[in-house]
């Protein structure tokens, strides 16, 4: 149920630190989102004027509850470095080579993300308010998968945040967090999570029960994923344990607001990623085969991410 908040417009106006704001437009940018469903509307019976209120959609824009805003994503997507690069989408459709980021920036997003400190932190804050929101429905979903774990090594983990929640619902899991030595060497200290730095592209240097992968593969080219796949199959024991991705499964015809959101981050991996793309099931199906995991079954929960559970040959 949407909030009973209600402003006028007038109200809103008073909120936005531009003091020659157009009061037209502004009318006119409310009524639309208002058609779009992010505001709901109602007339006061006083004074007859228009009131805003909040719905299910807009709760998502507040910034007062962390665990469910997703304003740091909203910033990252109409940061202007990133809007330079979709700029570029079309040329490079129509030429080829380099994807919109390279061309708008002359270097590929990681090597830019290595020199640009501030929208390194733009996007780290938007990764970050996109796993706090992805890992709740993971655990209240999959919270069995993972009663069968002694050890589980988070792939590509960043700062270990995901791990620590999973190891915190469930402490008679083990906890290691893998990504490269930079990355885990600025990394807080969580409960019963080890932080282990090295290259997935080499090696995943943890025997495991499970091996974690969230919104890892989809950065990366089918031939690097596989890479990534037989590393992890190492990673297990022989003929046990299993692998756990979340990832979009891109679904052609579906309405669905989630699978319409996985259709959009399609376009936005042609826009940022140097190889990465979205996937749909059957391209899920080679990648796992060829990387040792012949038996999948896949979870959907109430996200655009799924989750796939993956058993070695």
């Amino acid at each position: 149920m949407a909030t009973t908040l209600q402003m006028i417009l007038s109200q809103i106006a008073a909120r936005i630190p531009f003091p020659n704001l157009d009061m037209d437009r502004l009318s006119r940018i409310m009524r639309f989102l208002f058609c779009r469903k992010v505001f709901n509307v109602t007339v006061d019976k006083e004074s007859g004027e228009t009131m805003f209120g909040l719905t299910d959609t807009s709760k998502w824009l507040l910034t007062d509850n962390k665990s469910k805003s997703l304003v740091p994503a909203v910033l990252m997507a109409t940061h202007p470095c990133s809007m330079a690069a979709r700029n570029c989408l079309s040329t490079s459709v129509a030429e080829g080579g380099a994807r919109g980021f390279s061309r708008a920036h002359g270097s590929t997003f990681y090597d830019f993300q290595s020199k640009n400190y501030e929208y390194t932190r733009v996007f780290g804050e938007a990764m970050a308010c996109n796993s706090r929101v992805v890992m709740k429905a993971v655990l209240k979903y999959y919270k069995d998968g993972f009663n069968d774990v002694g050890t589980l090594v988070d792939v590509g983990g960043g700062s270990g945040a995901a791990v620590a929640e999973i190891v915190e619902a469930h402490p008679h899991i083990k906890g290691y967090n893998f990504d490269l030595p930079n990355v885990v060497a600025g990394a807080p200290k969580y409960p019963n999570v080890t932080q282990v730095g090295g290259d997935m592209f080499a090696n995943v240097p943890i025997n495991a029960d499970a091996i974690f992968l969230k919104w890892i593969l989809h950065n990366w080219s089918d031939e690097k994923c596989v890479q990534i796949l037989k590393n992890c199959r190492k990673a297990l024991a022989e003929g046990k344990g299993k692998l756990i991705i979340v990832e979009a499964v891109v679904r052609r015809k579906s309405e669905r607001l989630f699978d319409l959101e996985a259709q959009r981050y399609e376009m936005k991996m042609l826009v940022l990623s140097p190889s990465g793309k979205e996937r749909n099931e059957d391209e899920w199906k080679k990648l796992l085969e060829l990387g040792g995991f012949t038996r999948y079954t896949i979870i959907e929960i109430p996200s655009f991410l799924s989750i796939f559970e993956a058993f070695p040959s």
